[in-house]
């Protein structure tokens, strides 16, 4: 009998742990807007493997990324620390090194020491190296240093150079006798660029994309070599299922946590040849077919291992949307009546709500109740919450501005998020969004705004350095308020500037 008991604590123990170490899976869209996908309001093109994590889990109508560009947003994510904090967080170059200190902890980190395996598979745009990376030699630090025991990545974005995977170390693929070299300026005269050799491109840029020409298209600054490991723009999402889901099979007796960073939406727009044409919209929307697509056989590979009532897994975007992005892609002719932000005023760049203000779902059949919820919820905050989750404490030097918001992220009864939240824009201009409750500040050091409105974005407006709105009944940001309510503008100054100041602001 006394045999029978142990066992049977044995056993629930293991459940319990298991139950509370569920598998995490977070995928992160790339430029995708808050009203981008059908169950945000979408029409004319639907996203059904989206739409079902909605519908089976928890869908947030005020999830936020932190900034309104993918490099601070990555670099908040992971370390659960603004951006804003740490110099060198805007928009890495090619040839950047490693923006986040090998010593930061981090949420693959915290989730290592609760004896996770961990991946990113996909863009991943924080830099590698020291100085600048090594890209015929060992590419270190990395991803490793910070907390994932794989890496399959695209090192930057698409459209910058170079066109070419890393796995762990190393370029794959890689051909000594044909070495990679880049770098910020033309590597000779009579080097062929999107300027140069402007008729030959299959997709023409509209500004800034026209250094080295590959598979037709030209990219921001140059590259010469490795051949051999070059991939073709169209397979780029393709390579990121494929790779995540043998990373799953080989992982599924573990508890792991992936990180799944989509490129889909993000130009060059260049979807696989089986969605080009398939929304009314051209390639912008075609890709975020194609993200919904990848979603799907995330979830079916879930399902199949039997895995999918033990994993959490957690949709978001890094940045709102942009139409015209760089290249003649016919983005803003073929948009029509789709509201990519949703209801809200702004995009990528922009501090503006639709610049951070992103479809943010959770999923975990058995233990998320579908709903709706109104609760202010953040990327930022998966690092506290994800660790708190699973039982591993978070130092208090780490993750400065990452709340515990799991309960509210699970959906449970009575369950708080976020009070207030600061966001960003790349950072350069020194712009704020400040929100309290349903009051919005928006603080634009640069007195200049991007993105403003869809038809202009490539317009800079001029705006004043303070303006509050109030979202309860002017969710679009059109009617500045800062006269007519002094005090709430003044309160909200000084707190912002407190925030900024005090260096952070978790408890």
């Amino acid at each position: 009998m006394k045999v029978f008991i142990s066992l049977f604590l044995f056993l629930l123990s293991s459940f319990l742990d298991a139950a509370e170490k569920p598998n995490i899976i977070v995928i992160m869209a790339d430029d995708l807007g808050y009203g981008d996908v059908s169950c945000y309001g979408a029409k004319g093109f639907s996203t059904p493997n989206i739409d079902r994590l909605a519908s089976e889990g928890l869908q947030f109508t005020s999830g936020y990324c932190s900034a309104s560009t993918c490099t601070p947003t990555r670099y908040s994510f992971l370390t659960g620390t603004y951006a804003f904090r740490h110099k060198g967080t805007g928009i890495a170059a090619p040839n950047s090194p490693l923006i986040i200190p090998p010593n930061t902890v981090t949420l693959p980190d915290l989730l290592r020491k609760g004896g996770y395996q961990t991946a990113v598979i996909g863009k991943w745009h924080l830099g590698l190296g020291v100085g600048k990376p090594d890209w015929n030699g060992e590419l270190k630090p990395g991803p490793h240093e910070i907390g994932f025991d794989y890496n399959f990545l695209l090192p930057t974005t698409n459209d910058r150079v170079p066109q070419v995977y890393v796995e762990n170390y190393r370029v794959p693929n890689l051909d000594p006798k044909d070495p990679l070299w880049v770098g910020s300026r033309k590597p000779s005269k009579d080097y062929p660029t999107g300027k140069t050799n402007r008729a030959s491109l299959r997709l023409d840029w509209s500004h800034g994309h026209n250094g080295t020409i590959y598979n037709g298209i030209s990219r921001i600054g140059f590259y010469t070599g490795g051949h051999a490991a070059r991939f073709r723009d169209e397979d780029l999402g393709d390579k990121w299922v494929e790779k995540s889901v043998g990373w799953i099979e080989a992982h599924r007796a573990d508890p792991f946590f992936l990180f799944f960073a989509s490129h889909d939406l993000h130009v060059p727009r260049m979807p696989h040849e089986r969605f080009q044409g398939v929304t009314p919209h051209g390639f912008r929307t075609d890709c975020i077919v194609e993200l919904d697509w990848a979603v799907g056989e995330l979830m079916k590979t879930l399902k199949r291992l039997k895995l999918e009532k033990n994993t959490l897994v957690v949709f978001c975007s890094d940045n709102g949307p942009v139409l015209d992005d760089g290249y003649k892609d016919f983005a803003i002719e073929k948009n029509g009546k789709h509201r990519a932000a949703g209801p809200y005023s702004g995009g990528k760049y922009s501090v503006a709500e639709g610049g951070t203000r992103i479809p943010f779902i959770t999923h975990w059949p058995g233990r998320i109740q579908p709903g709706i919820s109104e609760e202010m919820v953040s990327t930022i905050d998966l690092a506290h919450s994800l660790s708190a989750l699973i039982g591993v404490e978070l130092p208090d030097d780490a993750c400065l501005d990452s709340f515990d918001v799991m309960d509210a992220m699970m959906g449970k009864k009575g369950a708080r998020g976020r009070d207030h939240f600061v966001e960003q824009d790349n950072g350069n201009g020194g712009n704020f969004g400040f929100r309290r409750g349903d009051w919005k500040l928006q603080r634009h050091d640069s007195k200049k705004a991007r993105n403003v409105v869809v038809e202009k974005e490539l317009e800079t407006t001029v705006v004043p350095r303070f303006e509050l709105f109030d979202l309860a009944g002017d969710p679009g940001e059109k009617h500045n308020v800062i006269d007519a309510h002094p005090e709430v503008a003044k309160s909200m100054e000084e707190e912002l500037a407190e925030l900024i100041e005090a260096g952070r602001s978790r408890p």
